[in-house]
């Protein structure tokens, strides 16, 4: 199997050859890279005070969803149910995933004691490098923003990052690796160059609807991640009117918060609602999509690593939370993680 591919963890090889075959064809959309090989820092990082996001909520429409981040003494990204007593605050690890097939939850010991659509939340550990955060809410549903996760990154800047003066920890993959999935999509993992402390991003998607084919290669670092922390979330109509009708009976499609606002609402010939400006590609195309899969969903993926931050190489095709999380589960029981000096 050649270096492009790697290890092949789980699918079927021909079948993720012919996938790469449509990725490698695919036209790049957007490049955002950098020549600054540590765009994060040395030295690990917390909040110096607290502040909060307010949204209604997304799957109860509760007008008060409140979601609270705040600094730890203790490594890691940890979320605080509030209204729960005797309960251990749940570490944001790929150990304490319940289930990704719709979004990402998480959730350890009492069955009550769990966040759902996590995802647009922990992101923002890698996408603006703050490491040690203490997240607070009332509940285990999270609040839903007009503007994606832009609440909380301007949450975050409002509680400043600081160093802890600990040197931050860096992982990245022993060797390549690649995960193949069910209908033609693959994520790929390619280890560091010695020196780069870099997380590059060559991510491609394919729909058929407006969207199309879309690809972005993109280094990650705050201002990128702000960047795409504004895409929200897409939803074909179909899936808009389902959530809106027959889904209220089911609780994971029950996006009660959903709005005309808060997601991109698509179709085969137009988009339903307006995409954010910021994205337009022209003659009524939009990046939106692309920048939403990458930064929101598939960063938020890798940062469920909880042995550092992670560096490296990833390239992903028509993958989703399923095949996401899938490999970082992998990474770890195939102990396929190194930490790099």
């Amino acid at each position: 199997m050649d270096i492009t591919i790697g290890r092949l963890v789980a699918g079927e090889e021909t079948q993720v050859r012919k996938a790469y075959e449509r990725f490698e064809a695919q036209p790049v959309t957007d490049t955002r890279l950098t020549d600054n090989v540590e765009p994060f820092g040395p030295e690990e990082t917390t909040l110096a005070g607290s502040a909060s996001a307010e949204g209604v909520g997304t799957f109860e429409r509760r007008k008060n969803a409140v979601l609270t981040l705040g600094p730890s003494d203790v490594p890691g990204w940890w979320i605080h149910r509030t209204d729960l007593r005797e309960q251990l605050d749940v570490k944001v690890s790929v150990r304490n995933v319940w289930t990704s097939a719709r979004n990402i939850v998480l959730r350890a010991g009492s069955p009550h004691n769990y966040l759902r659509m996590v995802e647009h939340i922990v992101a923002l550990r890698l996408g603006l490098g703050v490491d040690n955060v203490r997240l607070s809410i009332a509940g285990g549903d999270p609040p839903l923003f007009d503007r994606s996760s832009l609440d909380l990154v301007e949450a975050v800047q409002k509680a400043q990052i600081i160093p802890t003066g600990r040197p931050a920890r860096y992982v990245t993959v022993r060797e390549p690796v690649t995960i193949g999935g069910q209908r033609g999509d693959f994520l790929t993992l390619l280890p560091a160059e010695p020196g780069d402390k870099r997380l590059h991003l060559d991510v491609a998607i394919a729909w058929d609807t407006i969207i199309g084919q879309q690809r972005l290669r993109v280094d990650l670092t705050p201002e990128t991640f702000t960047y795409g922390a504004g895409a929200r979330t897409n939803a074909t109509q179909t899936q808009y009117i389902f959530s809106k009708t027959i889904g209220k009976l089911f609780a994971d499609v029950r996006n009660m918060g959903y709005t005309k606002d808060n997601i991109l609402i698509h179709g085969k010939q137009g988009f339903v609602t307006t995409p954010r400006p910021e994205f337009d590609l022209g003659d009524g195309k939009s990046s939106e999509p692309v920048w939403h899969r990458t930064m929101l969903d598939l960063v938020a993926a890798i940062a469920l690593i909880d042995r550092g931050r992670f560096i490296g190489t990833v390239r992903s095709y028509r993958a989703g939370h399923t095949l996401d999380v899938r490999l970082m589960t992998l990474l770890y029981m195939l102990d396929l993680l190194e930490v790099v000096d």
